[in-house]
This record gives structure tokens, C-alpha cells and sequence, in this order.
């Protein structure tokens, strides 16, 4: 079982789950012999009993484009893993279209699979050093008390848009804290992540697709030296788990230390504005 452990003066809460210290790493370097990876196709039994699947097949088989188990590791008592593909290697950027529209699909589908047991987060650790344990795309979702505040952001104004289409809106808020961070929010508001329909499903997908390959192309640009480094390209994205819902993306560009750990005031090296601007000039082939 987690165990909540509030601060009594700030009403902040910290999760005490020792589960997740014997969770697998894959390791940057180079290995000997690679390890066997339990997401890939073939390797199922691996997992614990799968609890949803898109795709042909039978349960805990080969043939699924989507699947979802239990995480062996938990940080709460509800945790599952949303393995985004059968690839090993690609993710949301790199997939096409109609694999990503499958994944928000699903990622909805076990968003109304739990809403009425507390508060749902789906969120997805891309790259070792963003938090990913292994190597293989996937997302998570957690379901957390309700009497637990969670220390989330409210959706961000509208400002420095960046891409938008029928349903949905990507911006990058005057309130940005890391360089070239994204938000993608529905035109409507109100509502839950939930609520999305099948329709509004392949817009959030094209969306969501384009801004994490804009953020792939800024990584890349040898012009932008100030968020370069030796890492890989990674990332973390989170879906707001109440009403006036939005997914907030941020990439792994830079780390925090101790003037922001000490202070809670994060440093943004980049203004959004500008990031914005240099965001929209990625051309799509």
C-alpha cells in the first residue's frame, strides 16, 4: 500500500513507496548482452495480466498496437502502464498518425475506466534521464485520493500560440518555466480529459504529434547553444487530471539545482515568446 505523509504548514503530501526502488533500469552505456525487454511482442508473460488492449489477438498474446498492465512497481495503489507501440524504438514523434491516435484513445479510455475512483493523472517519462526506467515508449496512469492536494498547475492563458486546429490549441504560457516547454489545451473549456470524443481524438493526436516533433527540431538546431548538453533527447508530458484539462509537455533541455530546489522558483533560460516564434518556424515535410 502507498502511504501519504502530508507537510501539516503547506498541505503538500509526499508519497512513501518503496516499491519503486527495486523497479528495472536500463543503463545508457553499452551492455554485453542486451536485456530482455518485457514491452516487446513475444514477451508478455513477462508482464502481469494485461487489463486492456487495442488490437487483434487474445489477452496477454501477440497482435495488440496498444497495451496496458499493471505496473509491477507502483507509486500508488492504481498504477498501470500504457505500452505505446510494439516498437522498441519509436514514440508519439516518430509513429504514425493513426498508431498515436490509438494511443490517446487509450489513454481516454482508462481515464473513464478510473475517474470515479479518485484522481487520475496519465503521464509519460521519454529518456533515461527524464525519468524512464526502460528504453521501450510508454506512458503511465496513477490514481491518487481525493482528499490528497495535488500540487498542479491551473491551465495556463492563451498566449504565444504556436499550432492549433479545430478542437485544440498549443501555446507556450508567458508562465513557461522550462526552455521551449509546450501546452496543448482544448478551445472549449470546462471539461474533463475524459470527455473527449472519438472525434476530437485524431485532432488532439495531430496536435500532440507536431509539438513534440517541433520540440525534436529545436533540440537538433546547432544554433541554439544554450540548451545543448550531453544528454539525449527526452522529455516529460502530463494530462491535467481535473476540469479545464490541458497537456503540458516539458522538455529535458536543461536541469534544475539547487538555487530552484532551495528557492521553488524555477529558471527559465528562454523567454516563450521567442520560443514560440522559433517553434513556428519548423516546417513539416
Amino acid at each position: 500500500m502507498a502511504k501519504y505523509v502530508p507537510d501539516v504548514k503547506t498541505q503538500r503530501w509526499v508519497v512513501i513507496a518503496p516499491k519503486r526502488a527495486t523497479r528495472p533500469m536500463d543503463e545508457e552505456k553499452k551492455e554485453v548482452k542486451p536485456p530482455v525487454c518485457p514491452f516487446c511482442p513475444g514477451n508478455e508473460a513477462l508482464t502481469p495480466p494485461e487489463v486492456y488492449r487495442i488490437g487483434p489477438g487474445t489477452k496477454d498474446g501477440e497482435g495488440w498496437q496498444v497495451r496496458v498492465v499493471p505496473n509491477k512497481y507502483p507509486i500508488t495503489d492504481t498504477h498501470e502502464v500504457i505500452i505505446h507501440s510494439p516498437s522498441d524504438t519509436d514514440d508519439i514523434e516518430t509513429l504514425p498518425l493513426d498508431q498515436v491516435t490509438r494511443i490517446l484513445s487509450c489513454y481516454r479510455d482508462r481515464y473513464r475506466a478510473h475517474e470515479n475512483d479518485g484522481q487520475v493523472l496519465i503521464f509519460c517519462n521519454h529518456g533515461l534521464h527524464a525519468g524512464a526506467s526502460l528504453k521501450h515508449p510508454h506512458a503511465q496512469l496513477v490514481v491518487v485520493p481525493r482528499q490528497i492536494n495535488l500540487d498542479t498547475l491551473a491551465r495556463e492563458p492563451v498566449g504565444n500560440v504556436v499550432d492549433e486546429n479545430h478542437h485544440f490549441l498549443t501555446y507556450c504560457p508567458d508562465f513557461s518555466q522550462w526552455p521551449f516547454e509546450i501546452w496543448i489545451a482544448p478551445k472549449g473549456i470546462g471539461t474533463k480529459f475524459g470527455d473527449t470524443t472519438d472525434s476530437e481524438i485524431p485532432d488532439l493526436a495531430g496536435v500532440l504529434k507536431r509539438a513534440l516533433q517541433r520540440i525534436e527540431a529545436v533540440y537538433h538546431d546547432p544554433t541554439l547553444s544554450e540548451i545543448h548538453n550531453t544528454n539525449p533527447f527526452g522529455y516529460n508530458f502530463y494530462i491535467y487530471h481535473g476540469a479545464n484539462w490541458y497537456i503540458r509537455i516539458i522538455p529535458r533541455f536543461i536541469h534544475r539545482a539547487g538555487f530552484e530546489l532551495g528557492t521553488g522558483l524555477n529558471v527559465n533560460i528562454f523567454d516563450p515568446t521567442e520560443a514560440a516564434e522559433k517553434l513556428k518556424e519548423i516546417i513539416f515535410r
